[in-house]
């Protein structure tokens, strides 16, 4: 039994400093919903398989074993304090993995990624242990703010739809599954048919699993996807340590040069500032759940998100460099796990239980080789769901923290610009935007009548 928690007040923790560390099942419970929806939804996570055979060259097995490594290092955000289900920074994926291509792959590539990723870990630290990444959400303007979270959502979306991308290749499958994933998360006919109805309730606290499980089925009856083959023969797969260490390690290939880090510094500022996207968007998630849920007091801290982040983008540059590197939230999975807890403590009794066992239990899912090879021919369309479904979070997040149609405006065109040209570029127009249209670079709240005409 975890330890219970008086109304008001934070859920129980043991102090660390910055860091409140919480263990399952002792500082919190563990929720049933957010376990079911990991089974499959741990198919997300597995699909950065074909991204690491392709960008690294590392045979399935290898890739493999590097997700499950990539799993465990999910859990320190829950396991350290952080109200928020972590994930990959995904909006910055088609740019990093076009970078790296720039290297020829092997030992060079790898390097340029490990080079890449201790950039950004150095970037989160020095944002989180300044306290920097605190004054930053709370000084840049609102407008801004939006932009860019609508070019991430743009970016999510254009990226899926564009020449080339999954929902070209597995049209009806991605079609129909975002339909059931939109409509189980964000109708507002489905919110009227959960409160009149237990079945529709139960089925709406799996989030995003019945969209899975509606992909499982339509990928192979539409031919566009294999049909899931089930291999029973072992259950746990043991990651390949000494071949992940061999063929990626820095201290078996060789550190990067001062050049390549060098090199690599612009693309690490652009996926930062892709990245501070998602400390916004954890910030606006956890304040609207805290704010209906009176029974908790949660404590979202960006300088600690911040220094986590960066712990986990250090440890895996040394042992198994990520190009889809470590970002602070899982936006998809976050949102439906805050509509679940906005519910009442009945449904879910601390946010900390729900992102705490949807986080240990994909660890655990993507080591089992049951799991693992049922859901290994939906990979693709598992990846576009959640790409499709952060695109909305973003964009939703973004125009409600607007409220002029100037800034409506500005965070249109920069999300457009961001989406087109890259972070760097829709940073630089949005500001400049918002100098011309407010004539300083001001937080809303001391632009009251710009805002406000």
């Amino acid at each position: 039994m975890a330890l219970h928690r008086k109304d008001g007040e934070e859920q129980p923790y043991i102090p660390a400093g910055i860091f409140k560390i919480r263990l399952p099942f002792i500082h919190y419970r563990w929720e049933l919903s957010e376990c079911l929806q990991a089974i499959l939804m741990c198919a997300t996570c597995l699909g950065a398989i074909p991204v690491l055979e392709e960008v690294l060259g590392v045979p399935y097995e290898v890739a493999w074993s590097m997700v499950i490594i990539n799993g465990f290092f999910y859990n320190m955000h829950a396991l350290l304090g952080d109200p928020v289900v972590p994930g990959w920074i995904t909006p910055a994926i088609p740019m990093v993995t076009a970078f790296l291509t720039l290297s020829e792959q092997g030992p060079d590539r790898t390097q340029t990624m490990i080079a890449l990723q201790l950039v950004v870990s150095f970037i989160f630290l020095f944002m989180g242990i300044t306290g920097l990444a605190n004054k930053i959400i709370g000084a840049i303007p609102n407008a801004i703010k939006a932009g860019i979270l609508v070019g991430a959502g743009f970016s999510a979306i254009s990226g899926e739809f564009s020449a080339g991308g999954r929902a070209g290749l597995y049209p009806v499958t991605v079609l129909i599954g975002s339909i059931v994933a939109y409509f189980l998360l964000f109708s507002v006919m489905f919110k009227k048919m959960k409160a009149n109805s237990k079945l529709w309730h139960m089925v709406g606290n799996f989030g995003m699993l019945p969209a899975i499980i509606i992909a499982v089925i339509i990928g192979p009856l539409t031919g566009e996807l294999p049909a899931p083959n089930l291999v029973l023969g072992s259950i746990i797969k043991i990651p390949d340590f000494a071949a992940i260490w061999n063929t990626l390690s820095p201290f078996s290939i060789g550190f990067p040069s001062i050049a390549k880090f060098i090199s690599v510094i612009p693309t690490a500022i652009a996926v930062y500032i892709i990245a501070f996207g998602d400390f916004v968007s954890s910030e606006q998630l956890i304040t609207t759940a805290d704010a209906i849920r009176t029974d908790e007091k949660i404590d979202f801290n960006p300088g600690r998100s911040n220094i986590i982040s960066g712990l986990r983008n250090l440890i895996q540059a040394f042992i198994c460099p990520y190009p889809e590197l470590c970002g602070p939230l899982w936006a998809a999975v976050t949102a439906a796990v805050s509509e679940r807890y906005k519910e009442g403590r009945k449904s879910m009794d601390s946010i900390f239980s729900g992102v705490g066992t949807f986080r240990w239990m994909t660890f655990i899912c993507v080591a089992l080789v049951p799991v693992a090879s049922f859901v290994q021919p939906i990979l693709p369309a598992a990846l576009s769901l959640t790409l499709i479904v952060q695109g909305f979070v973003c964009c939703q997040i973004g125009m409600n923290m607007i409220r002029s149609d100037s800034e409506r405006g500005l965070a249109g065109v920069m999300g457009a610009v961001l989406c087109i040209k890259g972070a760097s570029w829709g940073l630089a127009v949005g500001i400049i935007l918002y100098i011309l249209i407010f004539g300083n670079f001001k937080n809303p709240e001391e632009n009251k009548e710009a805002v406000n005409a």
